[in-house]
């Protein structure tokens, strides 16, 4: 695959993907051609030197949260969420595979028929060989939302940036579907986003970037080719920073 003229701003990122962008238009489970739309993008980075870790949520299949409002025992959802997050892993993991990029499905909670045990040397190590890396199951510890656990794993790995795929094109002030007046902000510190209670990623997420001065950069998925262009540096959607 021919190399990007531009040099990448960013080397190493965490890209996080909610388990509904793999939902496409449907109202459940997984749309192929949205996971082979993501691993095209993926790939499309990977050719430019770039290495690439993804965490992704479970909403697609099961919301621990909303299970948990519900009346069942909020542990009990958490874990069940987080077992639908290595189903999503595993189809993402098939899709790059189809677009011949290389990749480890690694998870937090141990399933070795279906995947690598966690190893933070380890991933480091896949990812220097130009593998991606999809993490799997959260944290592996109830309570923590996917948001935390690509905050802590971007720290783990030393990712430069975290990027976070929405359905909208970056941190509005106002629910921009609700309100076609929401302004939105081209850069946002971590102070602002808690302060104002912006629905960014939840505050334990934040609080960790902010306190390790990581980045995130929020931005449309759904735009084909966006995310090389949130490598590339281009100025598309949010960027969060101290």
């Amino acid at each position: 695959m021919p190399s990007d003229p531009r040099s990448p701003a960013y080397r190493r990122v965490l890209l996080k993907l909610s388990g509904e962008a793999l939902m496409g238009s449907q109202t459940y489970g997984i749309d192929p051609a949205v996971a082979t739309q993501i691993a095209k993008d993926v790939a499309e980075i990977q050719g430019m030197g770039v290495e690439t870790a993804i965490v992704i949520g479970g909403g697609n299949i099961f919301r621990g949260v909303a299970a948990s409002a519900q009346g069942m025992d909020r542990a009990t959802a958490a874990y069940m969420g987080m077992l639908a997050t290595v189903i999503n892993a595993l189809a993402l993991q098939d899709a790059l595979e189809q677009q011949n990029v290389v990749t480890r499905v690694v998870t937090a909670i141990e399933m070795r028929e279906v995947a690598e045990p966690f190893i933070r040397r380890r991933a480091i190590r896949h990812l220097e060989k130009g593998r991606v890396v999809v993490f799997g199951a959260g944290t592996g510890n109830p309570f923590f939302s996917t948001d935390t656990a690509a905050a802590l794993r971007a720290m783990e790995i030393r990712a430069d940036v975290i990027l976070k795929a929405t359905k909208v094109d970056g941190i509005y002030d106002a629910d921009p579907m609700t309100h076609p007046d929401a302004t939105r902000f081209e850069r946002i510190s971590y102070l602002q986003v808690l302060e104002q209670g912006l629905k960014v990623m939840d505050a334990t997420a934040i609080s960790l970037c902010m306190d390790n001065r990581l980045p995130i950069v929020i931005f449309n998925l759904r735009t084909p080719g966006n995310i090389k262009r949130a490598i590339a540096g281009d100025a598309i959607g949010s960027l969060v920073t101290a």
